[in-house]
């Protein structure tokens, strides 16, 4: 099986600090680039979080704060990292929910501002929760027939997540071999934001999603309550919720 790419796309995966989008950070990163004319390649940047990795975290991944003490900081790689994404959509495994939020964090973090909303994202969890319902390492061993050695290791769950959806998509003839098909298969929500603050409804209309303007316009949201904007940017949201709202202001402002 041969993925049928329009744009290359890149399976990724991250070790991270915790599982806390706002506040935990990315500890080792590695993608694997596939291209339209077949070419493959992979790196793996292992990052100085800056902070203290917790004991739980480093029982998962085996990496601790030793391992990273030399490393570069995110912001020394953001650049790099967005360079190799550039123009490509991006695979996962629990990627929609996780990893593709985290890393727009960290890159605004690292003040590199690109554009995600317009690539598009295929979770190979979401295909395998539908069809099977397990773990990668099952997933793994289901569809490859293969132990998934060094699980919870940033480039051994990337290498195997590509397999996998390539077994999938042999396994699984209603599986359309098209990225976009893909990607609206693995897309359970209709997310204004990464972390689903603000929704859009069936009219196309961003909606907020939480809280008490909950089911609301967010237009209508921001002309009734001035400070609800400030309260937004003040408060523990993430940058990606602050940068969407901010553009939403923006555009209203500009009507």
């Amino acid at each position: 099986m041969k993925l049928e790419l329009k744009n290359p796309i890149v399976f990724f995966d991250l070790e991270t600090t915790g599982t806390n989008i706002v506040s935990d950070r990315i500890v080792e990163i590695s993608y694997h680039k596939v291209s339209p004319n077949g070419r493959e390649e992979t790196k793996t940047i292992r990052v100085n979080p800056g902070v203290p990795i917790p004991k739980g975290a480093s029982d998962i991944h085996g990496i601790t704060d030793a391992d990273v003490a030399n490393c570069p900081t995110f912001k020394a790689v953001a650049k790099e990292i967005a360079r190799d994404i550039e123009g490509c959509d991006l695979a996962g495994y629990n990627s929609n929910r996780f990893d593709i939020p985290l890393l727009a964090e960290e890159l605004l973090r690292a003040d590199v501002d690109i554009d995600l909303t317009k690539r598009k994202f295929v979770d190979v969890q979401v295909i395998f929760h539908k069809m099977e319902a397990r773990t990668l390492g099952a997933a793994y061993k289901f569809y490859c027939d293969k132990d998934l050695v060094g699980a919870h290791g940033a480039e051994a769950d990337t290498l195997a997540t590509y397999e996998v959806l390539m077994a999938q998509l042999d396994r699984y003839p209603e599986l359309k071999n098209d990225i976009e098909a893909l990607s609206k298969f693995t897309t359970q929500n209709n997310n204004v934001d990464f972390a689903g603050r603000m929704i859009y409804n069936d009219k196309g209309e961003e909606i907020i999603n939480f809280g008490k303007y909950k089911g609301q316009k967010v237009n209508d949201v921001l002309a009734k309550d001035m400070g609800y904007y400030g309260w937004i940017m003040s408060s523990d949201f993430t940058l990606n919720t602050k940068k969407v709202l901010t553009n939403i202001k923006l555009r209203n402002l500009g009507k």
